[in-house]
């Protein structure tokens, strides 16, 4: 069963946006993902859910932040990214229960809005629980602000908060040996197909459970 991608641009108080949809042919629900503050939607683990999901009855829409679309290499403020994925997300044509989320950076976003879009859950990738060698910075009050039904994948090696250091009753699934990325070494247990197919996994079985079942 192959899926039905579209792709548009969309205005914002801050510019153009841009949904690259993949969509199921018969959704039971939906994940709209944002990026990080480095790579784009292009990201591995963003790419992989949005090629196999849909496969699976869940639309996965990748959105593109008018900052990255316009060109800018750094990202601005929260609340300038915080109202543009208002926007964003109020433009979606679906009619599924609604997951939010994205990867880093992305993630925060989604957490922290998540509420006030009604939201079903958030799917947090390689959340940054803190700043690489700074754990007394923690954003744990802004990853569980959402209150709702909540999906961590973090990598064992993530230098942005490794998963021993998260709350002990976060729902997470850990990539073994994998960076923020969730780029694995050549001598890691799971190869880095092998790592992807874990997350995609994760994520179907997680959204089946708390969201569309």
């Amino acid at each position: 069963m192959t899926t039905v991608t579209d792709e548009r641009i969309v205005a914002t108080p801050h510019g153009e946006a841009r949904i690259v949809a993949h969509r199921a042919r018969r959704p039971v629900a939906t994940i709209a993902l944002g990026h990080g503050a480095g790579a784009g939607i292009e990201a591995g683990d963003l790419t992989a859910l949005a090629a196999r999901l849909p496969k699976q009855d869940i639309n996965v829409f990748l959105i593109e932040q008018p900052w990255r679309r316009a060109g800018k290499k750094l990202a601005p403020a929260p609340k300038i990214l915080d109202a543009s994925w208002v926007a964003i997300i109020g433009q979606l044509r679906i009619r599924t229960p609604l997951v939010v989320g994205g990867r880093s950076a992305g993630a925060r976003v989604a957490c922290r809005t998540a509420a006030g879009l009604g939201a079903s859950g958030v799917l947090a990738l390689s959340f940054p629980l803190h700043p690489p060698g700074k754990p007394d910075k923690t954003r744990v009050d802004e990853l569980q602000a959402a209150g709702l039904p909540t999906l961590v994948v973090q990598g064992e090696r993530d230098p942005f908060g490794t998963p021993e250091e998260f709350p002990p009753l976060t729902e997470m699934t850990v990539v073994p040996d994998a960076d923020h990325s969730f780029k694995v070494p050549k001598r890691a247990e799971l190869s880095q197909e092998e790592s992807f197919e874990l997350l995609v996994e994760a994520v179907f079985e997680w959204v089946s459970r708390e969201v569309s079942g």
